[in-house]
């Protein structure tokens, strides 16, 4: 891993240029209900539903636990790949997301002093359990640099602008 980490570094350090990419496009098709299918264009697909309270069938993970499986995802692959670039071999790496929402928002409903209630998350908490033959200190800092260049959990903490296009079937 870490070979190939410096392969690519090497390739952007002279073609800076070639650092920006389109990612991989994730299509969302509903079939029916709540049940959505996400695809990937490789033909990977992954079903969500929301809980029976919802209208849901409760038999699939719902959308929000697929973004903090992102997160937690994206986290535990950028400290890996941290850990790797610095020779520091891993003996245990779980990363848990959490976070807490107030279902008021989902429903549209407005808060008593007016406003409507925020639909997404009000916030999260990454909890990372890590092992190796490094001192203490040496992980913290490992999980910090992992974090800071996680795509996922960066996004997140920037509040990126979403745009929208809206295309009429």
């Amino acid at each position: 891993m870490a070979a190939a980490m410096e392969r690519v570094k090497s390739v952007l350090e002279r073609r800076p240029d070639k650092g920006l990419h389109d990612d991989a496009q994730a299509t969302a098709t509903w079939k029916g209900g709540t049940r959505i299918v996400a695809s990937h264009a490789n033909g990977t697909q992954m079903a969500t539903d929301m809980p029976v309270e919802f209208g849901g069938t409760g038999d699939q993970i719902s959308p929000g636990w697929l973004f903090r499986a992102g997160i937690a995802s994206c986290a535990a692959t950028t400290i890996a790949m941290k850990a790797a670039e610095r020779g520091i071999e891993l003996t245990t790496l779980e990363v848990k997301a959490n976070s807490r929402t107030d279902t008021r928002g989902f429903l549209r409903m407005e808060q008593v002093e007016g406003g409507f209630v925020n639909p997404g998350p009000c916030d999260f908490r990454l909890t990372v359990r890590i092992g190796a033959n490094a001192p203490a200190e040496q992980l913290r800092t490992l999980v910090n640099e992992g974090l800071g260049c996680a795509p996922i959990t960066t996004a997140v903490a920037q509040s990126n602008p979403v745009a929208i296009d809206v295309e009429i079937a």
